[in-house]
């Protein structure tokens, strides 16, 4: 099991569900684990009655079917789906309309869906998740990449109230793959994900979705900034040292 997580860690996030079909066949004893552990790339499904997409992942699951966080109901259908309560299903229903004007604000554009549920220790859990497809023939408003995909997930673990303070534990998770084409400089592709985790105990007199979001944004930034260093520069830095730009490969020349 160690191995396979180390494997898939390692694997690029198109190719992670290929590699995680491929894990639970050789490792069928293990494939609970496996799913429950290995993030993967996110889906959507429309939710026909709202006319609204939202996006699929294991905290909305029930059994075959997917809860939509619009209408609360299982698609395909599900009698007996598990349901939040109603204090939870308003606070669900408030987080997903303030999570999609951050969306816009920091994505321009892409699908975002909540979910919530009670947790076995008095408090509940909330799972975040931003899906963005930023190619030509998607939401790429600017037409710099040919394909690109960036998947947010984003789960807090929130503690009972004590004395007006909760425990807040969040793990983020973003996959993020792009591919170019420029006739001067041919196809580039990267791919990568990373996973960070912070806690902090706030205040509850702001309420619980004002302290999860500043979480989540100062998080983001974070992970933005860890995604442009570690893959974009160390990628330019590679770049640079095999291929010299051509006045910096001139300089290198010596003297004849």
């Amino acid at each position: 099991m160690e191995a396979a997580m180390g494997l898939m860690r390692r694997m690029p996030p198109k190719l992670s569900e290929t590699a995680l079909s491929a894990l639970l066949s050789l490792l069928p004893h293990h494939s609970s684990d496996l799913l429950s552990q290995v993030d993967q790339p996110l889906q959507v499904l429309c939710d026909v009655e709202c006319g609204k997409e939202f996006i699929l992942c294991e905290y909305n699951r029930d059994a075959d079917s997917y809860r939509s966080p619009w209408s609360c109901k299982y698609h395909p259908p599900l009698e007996d789906g598990a349901q939040p309560s109603s204090e939870l299903r308003k606070l669900e229903i408030d987080a997903n309309e303030t999570f999609a004007i951050y969306r816009d604000q920091y994505y321009e554009g892409g699908i975002s869906s909540v979910y919530m549920w009670e947790d076995d220790n008095e408090g509940f859990v909330a799972c975040f998740l931003i899906k963005k497809d930023g190619s030509k023939t998607a939401q790429g408003r600017r037409g710099y990449l040919e394909e690109g995909a960036w998947d947010a997930i984003h789960v807090i673990e929130v503690g009972p109230d004590e004395d007006g303070t909760a425990h807040y534990c969040l793990t983020s998770t973003v996959m993020l793959s792009l591919t170019t084409h420029d006739e001067s400089s041919g196809t580039f592709s990267l791919s990568g994900s990373i996973r960070r985790q912070m806690s902090m105990d706030l205040q509850v007199a702001d309420g619980h979705l004002c302290n999860m979001g500043r979480m989540i944004e100062e998080m983001e930034s974070k992970l933005r900034n860890s995604l442009d260093q570690v893959y974009f520069g160390k990628t330019k830095e590679m770049v640079c040292t095999l291929r010299p730009p051509a006045e910096v490969a001139q300089m290198r020349i010596p003297d004849s």
